[in-house]
């Protein structure tokens, strides 16, 4: 059965963007979280992003359907079912990007906390009823500030700080439980400001960054670390469907940091920017050192043509529109 989504007659309500939360549509400016939300006491959250291309969500059903395993893993029950979220996140993005520049582009975060925790007694192990608290929200896509990925390509450290390792939590779950993300990327930016971490495990294996996956390139071959302590990335999943459409070799292993310094090329596969060239590796140069190699190019054509938008062009400030249709 579909289901509606009213609008609120607010005054001011068609001039700023809307957010979902919990169960109705309010402007974002009054849109709040308690704080003895489990999401803040607990850090209880499990989240998921998707972004437009031509306003148009990419592969939503993937992002919610993955949104809704980790719930399910960890027990945190949606009010309701996909459908509904997915029409709630439509009619969300319809609404929210009349208010954008033609040129510009959405993300869509969901989120969804355990719930709203009376008092501060209530500590992990704890028993609880609490009704979890769901939350809707678009923001524009920065292109700026990725601007200098596709100029310089990024830098990328790996600090001393591991990923948790997937005994504690499973790295399939995409979640809001990162203390040790940020410890890492603090002792990263001591190195380059501008740096971006890249977890190793306990094994010394990499694993992925606190933002994107990471792959790199052997032999013409794109090579992705195991999914055993990553998170399984639809834009990935994207880049396995493109290399499978033109029969090129995608194999997925145990990457070490020897292999990226040995690369021909490293890449960051992430939902806001979909690919960006990696070109170094705690301050030593990965391939030529310039920031795009044949394979990333590749894929960047292959995966505009499938949206019908030259993806670079839109970051880089120059949309244009190119061969294929949109992809709803």
């Amino acid at each position: 059965m579909s289901t509606q989504i009213s609008l609120i007659p607010d005054s001011g309500s068609g001039q700023e963007p809307l957010v979902f939360l919990k169960d109705r549509m309010v402007p974002a400016s009054q849109a709040s979280i308690a704080i003895f939300d489990a999401g803040i006491i607990l850090g209880a959250t499990v989240t998921d992003m998707t972004r437009t291309f031509h306003h148009k969500p990419f592969r939503l059903e993937d992002h919610v359907d993955r949104f809704y395993r980790s719930a399910r893993y960890t027990r945190i029950r949606p009010p309701f079912g996909r459908d509904r979220t997915e029409e709630i996140s439509r009619e969300l993005v319809r609404h929210n990007t009349r208010l954008l520049p033609p040129d510009r582009e959405l993300s869509l975060v969901h989120f969804m906390t355990a719930g709203e925790i009376a008092s501060y007694s209530a500590l992990p192990g704890t028993p609880t009823q609490t009704v979890p608290t769901l939350c809707i929200h678009t923001f524009p896509v920065p292109f700026e500030a990725f601007t200098h990925l596709f100029t310089e390509g990024a830098h990328v450290v790996t600090p001393s700080i591991r990923h948790y390792p997937p005994q504690c939590v499973d790295s399939k779950i995409k979640h809001r439980s990162r203390m040790h993300m940020w410890l890492a990327d603090q002792e990263t930016q001591q190195v380059d400001p501008r740096g971006i971490t890249l977890l190793l495990d306990l094994d010394g294996n990499v694993t992925e960054t606190s933002g994107s996956n990471f792959a790199i390139v052997q032999d013409g071959a794109v090579v992705a670390p195991t999914s055993r302590n990553t998170l399984q990335g639809v834009t990935l999943l994207t880049v396995f469907g493109l290399c499978r459409e033109w029969c090129s070799p995608f194999e997925v292993r145990e990457v070490q940091v020897y292999d990226v310094m040995n690369a021909d090329e490293a890449l960051l596969l992430t939902t806001p920017y979909c690919l960006a060239p990696v070109t170094r590796i705690n301050g030593a140069v990965i391939g030529d050192g310039k920031a795009g190699g044949p394979v990333f190019h590749r894929l960047m054509d292959a995966w505009s043509e499938k949206v019908g938008l030259d993806i670079i062009g839109q970051i880089m400030g120059r949309a244009t529109v190119a061969s294929g249709a949109a992809t709803s």
